[in-house]
Parts: C-alpha cells; structure tokens; sequence
C-alpha cells in the first residue's frame, strides 16, 4: 500500500515538474509559499482579529486551530512518521526555494492554511472563500516547488479541516466552562 501511494506521488510530482513548469509561475510560486511560511499570514491575520474587540472570537479560534496544527504535525505526526522530502530523495531537480529541513508528512504549509481558511469560513463565508483560495495556492505551490509530495499535501489538508472544526466547536464550550468557574469563586 505504501509503496502505490509512493508510486503515485512520484508521478503526480515528475508530471508536475516536466509540464507545469513556466517562467511566470516560476516566480510566481515561491512567493505564494512564503506566505505559508511558519503559518505567518495566518498568526498576522489571528493577531489582527483578536486585537478587535468583534472579531476576537475568531482570532482566538485561529489561534487555537494553528496551535492544534503545530502539535498534530509539527510535533508529533512529522517526527514519528520522517518521511523524507522529494527534494531529498531527488536531488537532480532544480529548487527554487531552500530545502526545508524538517520532514515531509503531513505539509504544515497546507495544514496551518486551511485550518485558518475553514474557521474565517465558518465564521465569515465572504472572508473565507479567499482564505480557502489562498490556502489552495500555497498547498499547490508545495507540490510544484518539489517539496512535498501529494499525499502530505492531502493529509495537511485533512489535519487542517479538523482542527479548525474542533478549534470553532471547542472555544465556546471552553468559554462556558471558565464563565462558570468565575461564577463559582464569586
């Protein structure tokens, strides 16, 4: 089983490299990514939103989906799992972003992305299909800089989904149970 998903990714990947590539999107490509970088728009956009007073909530519930993100993936899921980068299993293609250094699975780029993009959209819809595109950008530019492979790319994209709908169904709750506890000690 794992052998066919490495088979299909090396494929997906080799088309990728030999018939999508252009001088536009050479360029274009590694600057979508960097906005992925470290989850950097995303924490920008969660300090913004938790800096106002009516969007706090979500700004929170970012937070709280990027910080799931950071311990699934970064954490936990890329250290047990150390799946090597295709940019280190092939080094005959030409990067043109520097090779990361942690491991492959699942991508935190397309993970921290689209736990951001699926809470501004379920709090925003207007505001989340931009997030949503964004988010479907970057994780494309990982598969087309030939630093990940599809299925890490699919596995953030999964990994995101969830902590965002577990970050927007939790918050509330947590909210409830620290009124209570106020409640109690007054």
């Amino acid at each position: 089983m794992i052998s066919a998903i490495q088979y299909i990714d090396t494929n997906i990947l080799n088309f990728i490299q030999n018939n999508l590539h252009s001088v536009f999107m050479d360029k274009f490509m590694p600057v979508i990514t960097f906005l992925g970088n470290n989850g950097m728009v995303w924490i920008v956009i969660a300090i913004l939103l938790v800096i106002s007073k009516k969007y706090r909530t979500t700004g929170l519930m970012l937070i709280g989906a990027l910080v799931i993100c950071l311990i699934i993936g970064n954490l936990t899921l890329k250290p047990i799992i150390a799946r090597s980068r295709p940019c280190w299993v092939n080094t005959s293609v030409h990067l043109l972003v520097s090779s990361p250094q942690d491991y492959s699975f699942p991508s935190g780029h397309t993970m921290s992305s689209f736990a951001a993009a699926v809470v501004l959209f379920l709090r925003s819809k207007k505001l989340g299909v931009w997030a949503l595109l964004v988010a479907a950008m970057i994780s494309v530019s990982r598969l087309y800089l030939y630093v990940h492979y599809p299925s890490d790319v699919a596995a953030g994209l999964i990994l995101g989904i969830g902590a965002a709908y577990f970050s927007v169904k939790a918050l509330p709750t947590m909210q409830n149970i620290l009124k209570k506890i106020v409640k109690t000690r007054s």
